[in-house]
């Protein structure tokens, strides 16, 4: 193929949706007749929770009560935020492995700012925006001018920031004004607050890829990146931006995970998980690893469907080891049946 012909093939299209998921949709999705990869995880969050209403049930217990959905929101919500953001830097072919230390890095930044003050929570929020959007900017720039794996650049800075926070804290520090906790515990009728911010989130990066020129370049840097670079995409600038997108995501789960516990807490990122668990909804969600496909939506299916098998296996009191067997064995299999899926079309 000719350089001419990969420029003319690499121009998205005038349509008001990225070139990649319109072609996705036509093949694998509602126009083709058969089920893509987003009803997939919504099928089979369904089928779950019908799984395990029916083993609460025979447990002696009740599954789907307003408790459970309200408690299913709010586990869901931070690790949510994260998965976003970690959707669009996967989206783009690259990953972030440093999220889970600074979220514990934002929580303490913005403890410490509001001191249980309520007027310091506007500078406290704007410090840590600022903290997270400067790591973002680190990662992007040592993955494309140093031209380092972003599995290392993100896991090296990821090290950096548990340096400096085992170095500064040794537990719990600064507090968060009441006001401010009311975003990890109020709600809206059965809404917590903190799954609006969620949706709020999730929307915006929605827009972001289906309706904008960065969105379009994603999907392009991610699906052939030499191919995106010879169509005209400065895609160094894109990888940027979704690291930078990124660790603005993580740092808002911070400031919400602050808000929840009234404190800054040095661990409250790690013991979390946010770094891996993010990674895993985000393909469970039928985002592709290498990059170029995938969308929002399946990643708030994926991030679903991890927080109701939680939810399950804490009302039947399931030990901690068996809970992980059974949630690895659901993300390999969920992974195995995309690539299958994958190399039947290509074979057709």
């Amino acid at each position: 193929m000719t350089a001419r012909e990969r420029l003319r093939l690499a121009r998205p299209p005038a349509a008001s949706v990225p070139a990649e998921p319109a072609a996705a949709a036509r093949r694998g999705g509602v126009l083709s007749g058969r089920i893509g990869s987003t009803q997939v995880i919504y099928l089979a969050l369904a089928g779950v929770m019908l799984v395990g209403w029916a083993l609460v049930a025979l447990d002696g217990g009740d599954f789907l009560t307003l408790e459970t959905i309200v408690g299913i929101q709010q586990r869901s919500a931070a690790l949510g935020i994260v998965a976003v953001g970690q959707t669009l830097a996967i989206l783009a072919g690259s990953l972030d492995l440093s999220v889970a230390y600074l979220i514990s890095l934002t929580s303490l930044v913005a403890a410490e700012i509001m001191a249980g003050q309520d007027s310091g929570i506007v500078p406290a929020v704007a410090a840590v925006l600022a903290v997270s959007a400067l790591v973002g900017l680190v990662n992007g720039l040592v993955i494309t001018r140093l031209h380092v794996h972003a599995f290392i650049a993100t896991l090296g800075t990821a090290l950096i920031i548990r340096g400096v926070v085992d170095h500064l804290y040794d537990g719990p520090a600064g507090s968060v004004p009441e006001s401010f906790q009311r975003l990890g515990y109020d709600r809206l009728g059965p809404v917590p607050v903190s799954a609006l911010l969620w949706a709020a989130v999730a929307v915006a990066a929605w827009f972001l890829l289906r309706r904008t020129r960065l969105g379009y370049r994603i999907y392009a840097v991610g699906g052939d990146e030499e191919v995106a670079r010879l169509s005209g995409v400065r895609t160094g600038r894109v990888i940027v931006a979704t690291h930078v997108l990124c660790s603005v995501c993580a740092g808002i789960a911070g400031l919400l995970l602050a808000g929840r516990l009234g404190a800054g807490a040095p661990t409250v990122g790690t013991d979390g998980g946010y770094d891996l668990e993010s990674i895993a909804a985000v393909v469970l969600g039928g985002t592709a690893l290498a990059g170029g496909r995938g969308g929002v939506p399946g990643t708030v299916g994926g991030v679903l469907l991890l927080a109701v098998l939680d939810s399950v296996f804490n009302q039947l009191e399931v030990n901690a080891f068996f809970k992980d067997v059974v949630r690895g064995v659901v993300i390999v299999v969920a992974v195995a049946g995309y690539a299958r899926r994958t190399v039947r079309r290509r074979s057709r």
